[in-house]
């Protein structure tokens, strides 16, 4: 069998299988939109709040109102008791509580620091972190105005009074994240783990279906012609549908692009071949081929904390965190990231690429070995 009949036979037998073909395109495909698509507004705004004032003051109707002037809190309820606001919330009516307490505006005059209790479901972290961002937005705009107000009285003018109200100054400029939102910042890295677990899976499903129909062109090549065309034809599918992620979809979501195409490539190419020798081997020790996929599903979400990017790798157990770098997706989604997003040249992620190349060789010998006896019978 000549290497061009080799390769007319994997491009047959990959778009001629429709699991193949709906893993491999409309995977990719669907979930470049469907997975940003809930975050597509890039952080939370206009949260439902509700503020129980025990105090009644003007001063603490001043902080409602700041409270509400902010882009992240809506007040939307204004109860008596902290027992009426817990309802609220757990009823799912408002996202966050304030509680002002009783004496607040007293505590200002005295020059007290009265403490403002906010609340919220940690457990909708975006959602939680928007809530306090605003309230606590609104309590320390508050505080200031208080300070310099006490700053005028004792005597200073009111524009060095402004200056001095605090001893440190924020300036605050996201570096890798301008827009600070969910978007930039996770949605480049999963995009890599898509990428990776669809080409796990498709070539795990065509070496599971070969391997239940044990009689086709597989058999009359070796293991070696066999892997070697298989990864061509992979990886030249691949590149484009990673030119169609690192393209169109960061222009779509208007997610920065600092590397250069080049650098990517290079970077890709062992990223490629260690995803398709791993699907390769895990295509031949399943038993059923629809197992592939059950596996690689249930992998997705271990990757994602594992990978450094949503968890960070200090907070991980060491065992654990050496598994990971056995995944190609954990050197990979560093590597892109720290390029496309991050502006690193090509040697800062050198490690990286070799650490790839290691984890192609590494699994391209033992799929060698995992593959039938009979598929190393040459008949050109």
């Amino acid at each position: 069998m000549s290497w061009w009949q080799l390769i007319k036979a994997e491009i047959q037998a990959i778009f001629s299988n429709p699991a193949i073909v709906l893993t491999v395109f409309g995977g990719v495909i669907f979930y470049s939109f469907l997975y940003p698509l809930p975050y597509a507004q890039q952080t939370p705004r206009e949260q439902a709040v509700a503020v129980v004032n025990l105090d009644g003051s003007q001063m603490s109707r001043e902080l409602e109102r700041m409270a509400d002037a902010t882009p992240q809190v809506n007040i939307v309820a204004r109860v008596s008791s902290i027992d009426t606001a817990k309802q609220l919330f757990l009823d799912g009516e408002v996202s966050g509580i304030l509680v002002i307490p009783a004496h607040f505006y007293r505590d200002l005059l005295q020059g007290k620091s009265p403490v403002l209790s906010f609340a919220g479901d940690a457990s909708y972290f975006l959602v939680y972190g928007t809530v306090v961002e605003g309230l606590a937005t609104a309590g320390g705009t508050l505080a200031a105005k208080a300070s310099v107000s006490r700053l005028v009285m004792s005597g200073q003018s009111l524009v060095l009074a402004a200056e001095q109200y605090s001893a440190v100054k924020l300036n605050l400029k996201p570096t890798f994240n301008p827009t600070s939102g969910y978007v930039n910042y996770v949605v480049p890295a999963v995009f890599v783990l898509i990428l990776h677990q669809t080409l796990i899976m498709a070539v795990g499903l065509l070496g599971g279906t070969q391997k239940q129909e044990k009689v086709g062109y597989w058999q009359r090549v070796s293991r070696a012609r066999l892997l070697l065309v298989r990864s061509v034809v992979f990886s030249v599918i691949y590149v484009f549908l990673t030119m169609y992620y690192f393209g169109f979809s960061f222009d779509y979501y208007n997610i920065s692009r600092l590397a250069e195409p080049v650098s990517l490539f290079i970077l890709l190419t062992p990223f490629l071949l260690s995803a398709i020798m791993l699907g390769a081997i895990l295509g031949q020790i399943v038993p059923r081929r629809d197992i592939v996929t059950l596996i690689v599903l249930l992998s997705s979400m271990p990757l994602v904390f594992t990978a450094g990017f949503v968890w960070p790798e200090s907070a991980l157990p060491e065992l654990i965190h050496w598994v990971a770098q056995a995944i190609p997706s954990t050197p990979a989604i560093k590597g892109f990231v720290s390029m496309n997003q991050m502006g690193a040249d090509f040697g800062d992620v050198r490690h990286l690429w070799l650490q790839l190349w290691f984890l192609g060789i590494l699994y391209g010998v033992i799929a060698l070995f995992v593959f039938p006896k009979k598929q190393s019978e040459s008949v050109t």
